[in-house]
C-alpha cells in the first residue's frame, strides 16, 4: 500500500549547522514527486530525512515532523531499520552487493528481515522483484552470476529490485539516473511511471527535462546565500511549476540563469 506523506516545520542539522530549514510539505501516495535546486541546496539531505537515513551521520538530526499516513518517523520508540523497510532508497551509484549473485542481490533485504525463506518462496520473490524492475527478461538465465557483472543501468534496476523485494510503500531516489547514459536513464523513467501505480515515489534529479518527464509534483529548493540553510521555495504541481511559477527565483531556475 503506498502512503503519503505530511512533512511540517522540518529543520534538519548536522551538528550545529542548520542544512535545511522549516520545509512543509505534503508528498501525495501513487504519484511521482522531484526535487530540483542547485547544488547544495539541501534536496538530497531532505530526501535522505524521509526515510532517517540522514542521522546515520554522526550529530545529524532533525526537529518538526514527517508522518505517513499519519504516523510519526521521528517519535521515540519508533525503529529507524522499520522505517527504512517502509521506505526503500535507491542511489546516485549503482550499488550491487559485489560479492553477491544477481539473485541475492535481490534478496539481501529479505533475508536480513526473515530467518529462514523457502526456496520456493525467494524463487518468487526474485521473479516478481526482477519483472517489477523491468529486468527480469535480460537476467533470467543468469540469476547465479554476479550483478556487478551487469551493465550500469541494468545494477540501477538490481537496486530497484531490491528495493522493491521487500514491499515498501515509499520508494526515494537519490538522482537515480545521474551516473548512467541516456537509453539507461529513459529505461528507468518508463520504470518509474510504471512503480507509481503502486508505491509513492520521490526522486531528487538534477535534470530538470527529467523532473517535467516523470514528475506529478515538483518542489523547487534554493539557498539564500553561502553558508545560508537550504529551503523549499515552492511546491506545485509539475505542469504549474515549469509553465507559470508562483515565484520568481523558480523561473530564473528553470530557464537557466543560474544553478
Amino acid at each position: 500500500m503506498a502512503k503519503s506523506i505530511d512533512v511540517s516545520d522540518l529543520d534538519i542539522y548536522y551538528g550545529d549547522f542548520l542544512a535545511v530549514q522549516g520545509v512543509n510539505m505534503t508528498i501525495r501516495a501513487r504519484a511521482v514527486t522531484a526535487f530540483i535546486g542547485p547544488s547544495g541546496c539541501g534536496k538530497s539531505t531532505f530526501l535522505r530525512s524521509l526515510n532517517r537515513m540522514h542521522e546515520v551521520i554522526p550529530g545529524a538530526r532533525v526537529e518538526g515532523k514527517v508522518l505517513v499516513d499519519g504516523q510519526s518517523l521521528y517519535e521515540p520508540g519508533v525503529d529507524p531499520v522499520a522505517v527504512r523497510r517502509q521506505i526503500g532508497m535507491v542511489f546516485q551509484r549503482p550499488n550491487p552487493f559485489p560479492t553477491m549473485s544477481i539473485y541475492d542481490n535481490v534478496l539481501a533485504g529479505n533475508r536480513l528481515n526473515s530467518k529462514k525463506l523457502k526456496k520456493s518462496a525467494a524463487d518468487d520473490i526474485v521473479e516478481k522483484s526482477l519483472k517489477g524492475a523491468n529486468l527480469w527478461n535480460e537476467v533470467k538465465d543468469r540469476l547465479g552470476k554476479p550483478g556487478m557483472g551487469l551493465s550500469g543501468g541494468q545494477q540501477q534496476r538490481l537496486c530497484i529490485a531490491r528495493a522493491i523485494a521487500v514491499e515498501p510503500q515509499v520508494l526515494l531516489m537519490d538522482e537515480p539516473c545521474s551516473a548512467l547514459d541516456p537509453i539507461s536513464t529513459a529505461a528507468i523513467e518508463d520504470l518509474i511511471h510504471d512503480l507509481k501505480s503502486q508505491y509513492t515515489i520521490v526522486i531528487v534529479t538534477h535534470n530538470m527535462q527529467q523532473a517535467a518527464r516523470v514528475s506529478d509534483d515538483t518542489g523547487f529548493f534554493n539557498l539564500k546565500g553561502a553558508g545560508q540553510p537550504g529551503h523549499l521555495v515552492e511546491f506545485n504541481p509539475t505542469e504549474k511549476v515549469f509553465a507559470n511559477p508562483d515565484n520568481d527565483s523558480t523561473e530564473a531556475y528553470i530557464s537557466g540563469r543560474f544553478g
